[in-house]
């Protein structure tokens, strides 16, 4: 993790920026020899669809696929309920 001023930073920020976001690299940025703030990247992040893309999981046949959707809903509760009362 590299420091740099906040002068500097301002001087160079398109660089810094490139350093970010190619290789990663995390800056701390320095005010009067007191860290003031971080630059980084943000953390990698996916799809729900990404996550789940590696599960091999059985698929359901059209019966079964029906009757868990009808399950699911056997006991749901359509109607409005006041948490207050």
């Amino acid at each position: 993790m590299q420091t740099i001023s906040a002068t500097d930073l301002a001087r160079n920020t398109r660089q810094a920026l490139d350093l970010v976001s190619g290789s990663g690299e995390t800056f701390m940025v320095e005010r009067n020899n007191s860290v003031i703030a971080q630059l980084a990247a943000p953390p990698k992040s996916m799809t729900a669809a990404q996550a789940l893309s590696g599960l091999h999981l059985p698929t359901l046949t059209p019966a079964q696929a029906k009757a868990w959707l009808r399950d699911s809903k056997a006991d749901f509760d359509y109607g409005l309920h006041d948490p207050w009362a």
